[in-house]
């Protein structure tokens, strides 16, 4: 957590965790804590190996992490 008029701190989790609720939670149900846990779990799996993001050069997390090391 950031401290007192530090909350840009928070920016980049809040983004993740909006972007997750939008695309994965919001209308639908869960029955029970661990499948929303599960569900948690493999979108974190899907968001940082699989999803193509415009910020990182329509590349995915992991093809961007690739090319950086191979540089």
């Amino acid at each position: 957590m950031s401290r007192v008029a530090h909350c840009i701190d928070n920016g980049p989790m809040e983004g993740f965790w909006g972007i997750l609720k939008r695309e994965r939670y919001y209308g639908k149900r869960f029955t029970g804590k661990q499948d929303l846990v599960q569900m948690i779990e493999s979108y974190i799996r899907y968001y940082n190996t699989r999803r193509v993001q415009r910020n990182l050069g329509v590349l995915t997390p992991m093809e961007k992490r690739q090319l950086s090391l191979a540089a």
